[in-house]
């Protein structure tokens, strides 16, 4: 279920505009980054990110089915915003570990101009990055190590001013993401923070775990998480939809992250994956 998740080391995040300074991984506590790559077949883990991994495997034994249920929403998504849209710049939030194809990856296929930055608070993600994460010769990609948690930090790096025009429409992807700030650290102002620096027209990718599907399930999750150290949040559809506000969601609005537009592929039925996913304009 973690994309990217809180842990001891992300507080201490450097920015990218800071390369001297070079972050050290902790692999004694889970980060939902490696424990994500666990689920998805990855080597790049360690023997906390698998208990914890196996642990929330053990109250939803589909997560790695649903781990790439988000990695195909991801790709669905990016290819509209290029082809329908017409967007040429993405900031994604809670990278993870590279996995291909990753979005630079589908955008630069159909648009080799496309110019992404990443964000991720793993620095075992900032060391994948830089060695895999490579641009066409006509875009460019770059990395950012930082936290959801300080959004002007973010809107700040000069890597990130160097690498988008803000002045132009920008898709910013939150993917799994919120779920790691609890309530008392309000996900929704720092969201807030990085939508009002985007310009009319850019768009907001989330998907969000939640509840409603499987209460006993998913219940049983947090408690693994908890136990373990790591804030997850699962929120209501209400809930998440509130992370919307004030701009305007796309056909066809808030559903299973299964049911968002899929393809000629996808035969899974919707709630077995237990996310609300949704894309909106700013107007």
């Amino acid at each position: 279920m973690p994309h990217s998740v809180r842990s001891p080391v992300s507080d201490n995040a450097v920015p990218s505009s800071s390369p001297e300074v070079v972050p050290v991984v902790d692999d004694k506590f889970p980060h939902s980054a490696r424990i994500y790559d666990w689920w998805l077949g990855g080597k790049d883990n360690f023997a906390a990110d698998r208990a914890m991994g196996a642990a929330m495997l053990e109250a939803i034994p589909n997560l790695r089915e649903m781990a790439m249920e988000n990695r195909r929403f991801v790709h669905r998504v990016t290819r509209h915003l290029v082809l329908q849209a017409g967007i040429r710049q993405f900031l994604d939030i809670g990278t993870g570990i590279p996995t291909r194809p990753n979005l630079h990856d589908v955008a630069q296929a159909l648009a080799p101009e496309t110019r992404v930055v990443y964000v991720d608070n793993d620095p075992l993600v900032l060391a994948h990055a830089r060695a895999l994460m490579m641009s066409t010769p006509q875009g460019r990609t770059a990395y950012i190590h930082a936290d959801l948690r300080r959004p002007e930090a973010i809107l700040t790096d000069t890597t990130l001013t160097d690498t988008l025009d803000l002045n132009q429409p920008v898709a910013l992807a939150v993917i799994a993401v919120l779920m790691l700030l609890g309530d008392d650290e309000d996900p929704a102002g720092k969201l807030r923070t990085l939508m009002q620096a985007l310009p009319s027209g850019s768009y907001l990718t989330i998907t969000h775990p939640t509840q409603d599907f499987d209460p006993e399930a998913v219940g049983a999750a947090v408690a693994a998480a908890t136990r373990g150290g790591m804030t997850l949040v699962p929120r209501s559809r209400s809930e998440v939809e509130r992370f919307f506000d004030g701009w305007e969601l796309i056909e066809p609005g808030l559903v299973p992250v299964t049911a968002w537009r899929p393809d000629s592929t996808n035969t899974t039925e919707p709630h077995t994956a237990y996310y609300w996913s949704g894309v909106a304009r700013k107007p």
